[in-house]
Order: C-alpha cells, then sequence, then structure tokens
C-alpha cells in the first residue's frame, strides 16, 4: 500500500480529553520521531500539552492507529499568535499525502478556535517553501534548533482562503 492515500479520519482534542492509551500512543510516536530519528536530545513532554486551550490534531489510520499528529498552541503559549508543532507523520505512513490535509485541520480548528488569528511557526528550515504553500512567510533568520536548522515563518489571518 505504499503511496497510496489511506482513510484518514481526523480528531481534535484538548489534553483533557486524552484517554491513556491515546497520550501514550502520541507521545511514544512523537519519542519515536524527534528524539530517536532526528536524534534530538530534549525534554519532549514540556507542560505544554497540558494547557487548557491546547489541541491535539490526531489523524488515525483506518485500523485506530496514529497515522499523523500535529499540536496547537494557543496566542501568548510560545509565540504571540496561535501555532502549531510537534508536526510529524507516523513512518508507516510516510509518502502517503498526510502532510497538507493535517495542516489544513490545523489551520481551520485555528480559525475555529480564535477567529481572524495570525499564526505563527517555528519550521525546520527545509520545509519553508512547503509552509508558504499553506500561506507562511518567513519572518526570522534561520536558528538552530536541538541541532536542527528551523526558521520562524508567520501566516497572517485570512491568507490562502
Amino acid at each position: 500500500m505504499t503511496g497510496a492515500t489511506p482513510s484518514i479520519a481526523w480528531e481534535t482534542r484538548r489534553f483533557a480529553d486524552l484517554d491513556a492509551a491515546t497520550l501514550y500512543a502520541l507521545l511514544k510516536l512523537r519519542s519515536e520521531v524527534f528524539v530517536v530519528e532526528q536524534q534530538c536530545v530534549y525534554l519532549d513532554p514540556d507542560g505544554k500539552d497540558a494547557h487548557p486551550d491546547a489541541l491535539h490534531v490526531i489523524g488515525r489510520a483506518d485500523d485506530g492507529g496514529i497515522a499523523a499528529y500535529l499540536r496547537i498552541l494557543p496566542a501568548g503559549l510560545s509565540y504571540p499568535q496561535a501555532s502549531f508543532g510537534r508536526v510529524l507523520t507516523a513512518p508507516a505512513h510516510r509518502g502517503r499525502g498526510l502532510g497538507d490535509p493535517l495542516v489544513r485541520v490545523a489551520l481551520a480548528e485555528i480559525e475555529r478556535h480564535w477567529p481572524g488569528s495570525d499564526v505563527q511557526i517555528g519550521a525546520q528550515a527545509h520545509l519553508e517553501h512547503y509552509y508558504a504553500r499553506h500561506g507562511f512567510v518567513r519572518n526570522s533568520d534561520t536558528y538552530l534548533d536541538d541541532g536542527i536548522p528551523h526558521i520562524d515563518m508567520l501566516r497572517a489571518a485570512g491568507a490562502l482562503k
């Protein structure tokens, strides 16, 4: 099924609404991708996951497993604007076109919860053109975050509607 676009069920939950099995699965997947695969030694559970306004966007495959994930944070928690991060596609689901729908769901959730909000992200530098397709514009110099080149990008409210 490599390359095929699986059926994905998108869900958005607050931390308090995550059951133990889902929380364990998403933290395990984040550790697999960011700590092990990308070799970034850092404390992934940073306290922001549990913020009452933080949102967790989960894409579930037909088997119920997590295929894609990201975390949305309200304005003032990481940036002055609403933001999203911890963006990932599970290794078994890569190459199937899940990134764009994941970002679209995130942007729709931000608009639903904080209408008219700008969105700021810290993106890996090599993804600048990818996020530009979603209306993001680079607004920082390149900097290292856990040894990986990153840039800040801003999407003005209403961009690409």
